[in-house]
């Protein structure tokens, strides 16, 4: 029994993912914040509901306690829940208004990561998926004019990319750290969901593909890695 666990999983992206990886023979269990929506979404994917809000150290604690009740390890673990925060450049927004997004794109990660670490490291095969995006990615935003075959649409968002920039740091620096476990980031692209008023490019169908792969690839795929659906991202 393959156990994957995915936060965010009651819509957009992660919803799409568990749906995927539920047909795969994946058991899922779908990580919502909200216990009514994230019951539905369950039924509807026939996953397993778990109630987790990444903003919160007791919430992710209890979920990874009943997962371990549950199942005993997990094999997978896909950090996909984000925000966008507010579309502000350098110098329009406080401090308060970035820990907001980082509490949530970069803690958020860091908290679930560690409390679910002890059941990855009981599976023989596991792995960390970070869902992440091209605006994190230090060499794009340098010259975005350079990269339009990776990133079509470009904008400088303080909060958000930066968070993602940071996203990518904790991929790298958890890779080398535990080497028994695939540590990847993933850029779905420009995909239309809630996060950004489904203005993006694609579906949640060609978005959540590369994240499925990554989960999919098994111990044989390196590990500390940038992977979008063309290839390697350059960080």
């Amino acid at each position: 029994m393959t156990v994957t666990v995915i936060t965010g999983a009651n819509k957009g992206l992660g919803f799409e993912t568990a749906r995927r990886l539920i047909e795969q023979g994946h058991t899922v269990y779908a990580g919502a914040r909200d216990p009514h929506r994230g019951a539905e979404a369950a039924r509807t994917l026939g996953a397993r509901p778990l109630l987790i809000d990444i903003t919160d150290d007791a919430s992710v604690t209890a979920a990874a306690e009943s997962v371990r009740a549950e199942a005993g390890h997990v094999d997978v673990l896909i950090n996909n829940a984000g925000i966008a925060g507010p579309t502000a450049l350098a110098g329009e927004l406080t401090a308060a208004d970035l820990q907001q997004v980082y509490d949530t794109n970069v803690f958020g990660a860091v908290r679930t990561t560690d409390a679910f670490l002890p059941l990855l490291r009981a599976s023989s095969g596991p792995a960390i998926v970070n869902v992440s995006s091209s605006l994190g990615s230090l060499t794009i935003n340098a010259d975005p004019a350079a990269h339009t075959d990776i990133l079509p649409a470009w904008a400088p968002l303080l909060a958000y990319n930066s968070s993602k920039a940071a996203l990518n740091m904790l991929t790298v620096l958890y890779a080398q750290a535990y080497p028994q476990i695939t540590v990847t980031t993933v850029d779905p692209g420009f995909t239309a969901t809630d996060l950004n008023g489904h203005q993006g490019t694609q579906s949640v169908e060609q978005g959540a593909a590369v994240i499925i792969a990554a989960a999919l690839s098994g111990t044989d795929a390196p590990t500390g890695t940038f992977i979008g659906a063309s290839g390697p991202v350059p960080w």
